[in-house]
């Protein structure tokens, strides 16, 4: 009986391991993604920002006027 409670204790043991090794992993990875989302959204925003400014450029590069009242370069 003693040597079947030895490798129970043993396999248990491993097992503990095995979790506690998962859950360290688990952790590492939710900071991971917790940190890439922040970066997602920082970059986001920028690119809003970014896009703004682009828009208001060709706004001001085309005094408001659409590009289907442009005449033709040969008139």
């Amino acid at each position: 009986m003693s040597e079947s409670n030895t490798e129970l204790a043993a396999r248990v043991d491993e097992l503990e391991t095995r979790l506690a090794f998962q859950e360290d992993t688990l952790a590492q990875l939710n900071d991971q993604i917790a940190s890439q989302d922040a970066q997602i959204r920082a970059l986001m925003n920028r690119l809003r920002e970014v896009s703004g400014k682009y828009q208001d450029l060709i706004f001001e590069m085309h005094k408001g006027a659409s590009p289907g009242d442009e005449k033709p370069p040969h008139y």
